[in-house]
């Protein structure tokens, strides 16, 4: 089965984002359990935490279905001492946030290493990072989000995330993230059948579908392999809608929150009702080369 939402506003309080999920029709969400843009944040209140599960109890979505982001500011492959320091105990934070309202998943950008230590090195210090994160918590999976590759950012290459992955201790514990948007603009083609073939085809040799936890479904403003991270409205831009038509009929997408991130929240309910209406009556099933 497929749940599709959009990363939804928490505004007045993270127990709104399920109501704000059910106004859009949406069967799963995004959001954000703090301000995304400040380090610290106030703890979640015992009412806070109520309200949020008795809404997301009301509203029928399953905690699996909610996909929390973490703050923009966190590098947890930070090349300076203080920094990376710092993104990891706001890291955990977060994690511990997720943790309270009964949430399993965090999902983050892995990180950049901002010229100052190589890309091997920045990536080694992620995976500790995730390692010292899953010590310090229980019941939640950190999901590494694919990224454009914009600037020093890690993440826009499928090896990126094998490297951190083969490093994490506890491979029951890690996930993925698949963005459209970002990985078209760091290089794998999906505007066509035989191009979503071949990427996720690659994914799954370099990464592993067992790793997939989420998918974030967003058009792209910059053309294939511009690695800038600039999202657009379904079937706007220079992605088109197969993809879509694709990841709606194909059941190694089932079961997961695929979350819009589309630049017009005011359509969001109109593209999740678009993406529903591109399944067809049989599910695609896994190609089979790739089962063999």
């Amino acid at each position: 089965m497929k749940y599709v939402g959009a990363h939804v506003s928490t505004a007045g309080g993270v127990e709104n984002a399920p109501l704000n999920a059910r106004k859009i029709g949406a069967k799963a969400f995004a959001m954000f359990t703090k301000n995304q843009r400040q380090w610290r944040a106030k703890p979640l209140s015992e009412e806070n935490i109520a309200a949020f599960q008795r809404n997301l109890d009301a509203v029928g979505i399953a905690p699996a279905q909610v996909l929390p982001h973490d703050s923009y500011l966190i590098n947890l492959g930070h090349p300076e001492p203080e920094g990376l320091e710092k993104s990891r105990i706001a890291f955990i934070d977060e994690m511990r946030r997720c943790r309270q309202l009964g949430l399993h998943l965090l999902n983050f950008h892995p990180g950049s290493h901002l010229h100052k230590i190589s890309e091997e090195v920045a990536l080694k210090r992620v995976a500790e990072s995730i390692n010292l994160a899953l010590e310090a918590t229980e019941g939640v999976i950190p999901v590494i989000e694919t990224t454009a590759g914009q600037g020093t950012n890690l993440g826009h290459r499928f090896e990126h995330l094998a490297a951190i992955i083969d490093l994490v201790d506890d491979k029951s514990r890690v996930g993925v993230c698949i963005d459209t948007c970002h990985i078209f603009t760091a290089g794998y083609d999906l505007r066509t059948v035989e191009d979503c073939d071949a990427t996720f085809a690659e994914f799954d040799r370099v990464v592993g579908f067992e790793y997939l936890r989420g998918m974030h479904l967003n058009g792209s403003k910059p053309d294939l392999g511009a690695r800038v991270d600039r999202h657009e409205s379904l079937g706007k831009g220079k992605l088109g809608l197969e993809v879509f038509r694709y990841l709606m009929n194909d059941s190694r997408f089932d079961d997961i929150p695929m979350v819009l991130e589309t630049v017009d929240p005011s359509i969001w309910a109109d593209e999740i009702e678009l993406l529903y209406s591109l399944q067809r009556h049989r599910t695609r099933q896994r190609p089979q080369a790739e089962s063999a």
